[in-house]
């Protein structure tokens, strides 16, 4: 089992403060998302604790982001850098990226 914080730890859905979240002992990291007025996911911002980065953390996050949008249907509009990023590096998530929305 891996020291790293937040390996353990769920991935929470928190649709009042429209977030994905884990809590972390420095603090929570989340990816925040909006629906636009089409219906998009508009996964917007993605932040971890500054003791947390480069463990995998916002990868978990924007992982449960697309597997809630696909479980839903949603099409995502990833505005977030992070979540880009991760698109690129993960082509088989990106049939969930709206319509004329480019991911290299």
């Amino acid at each position: 089992m891996s020291d790293a914080p937040g390996t353990a730890l769920p991935v929470v859905h928190d649709p009042a403060a429209h977030r994905f979240a884990l809590n972390l002992p420095g603090g929570p990291a989340f990816l925040k998302y909006h629906f636009d007025r089409d219906g998009l996911l508009s996964l917007d911002h993605t932040e971890v604790p500054e003791e947390a980065r480069h463990r995998g953390i916002a990868g978990r996050l924007a992982k449960a982001a697309l597997d809630f949008a696909r479980g839903h249907r949603f099409e995502v509009v990833p505005r977030c850098p992070f979540v880009r990023a991760y698109l690129e590096d993960h082509p088989e998530e990106r049939d969930l990226v709206a319509g004329g929305i480019e991911i290299r």
